[in-house]
């Protein structure tokens, strides 16, 4: 038997936890209340000392495995590369399955947020396309095909 026994979150480090917060919401996530983690748990954990920092906890309807999105109070954030592109090395993408692709890429579109590339199709399987939301975060939404 292996040592983990679930997968549990990603987290994602982001400046402006506000309108990263509203991103997923509009896309059909659901938000727990903004807590504020400091101190010598937060401290050990991240190897620096007098942090402090602000998280969201937000899941899919119905439940499932979340998304961490944490904000530093201190010390301040450093800059990723909120253009890089697929191939770059890191975490590129956090993924979804929607009902409704084009709706899902609509309803970014109306928020500010455009596609990395284009609609694709896999094998007749799936219709699959990347966003790129605040931030630089890179969201897949895919929506499988009925047959």
């Amino acid at each position: 038997m292996g040592l983990i026994q679930r997968f549990d979150h990603v987290g994602i480090t982001v400046a402006d936890l506000h309108a990263v917060t509203a991103f997923f919401v509009s896309l059909g996530m659901e938000a727990d209340q903004k807590m504020a983690v400091e101190g010598d748990f937060l401290d050990t954990v991240i190897g620096m000392t007098g942090a402090a920092t602000e998280i969201v906890m937000l899941r899919p309807p119905g439940g499932g495995r979340t998304l961490e999105l944490s904000s530093f109070v201190r010390p301040d954030h450093l800059p990723g590369s909120p253009a890089a592109p697929a191939n770059e090395l890191g975490l590129r993408n956090v993924a979804f399955e929607v009902q409704d692709l084009q709706a899902a890429v609509d309803q970014a579109a109306a928020d500010g947020y455009g596609l990395v590339g284009g609609i694709g199709e896999y094998e007749g399987l799936w219709r699959m396309a990347y966003v790129r939301g605040p931030e630089g975060i890179i969201v897949s939404l895919a929506e499988r095909i009925q047959k």
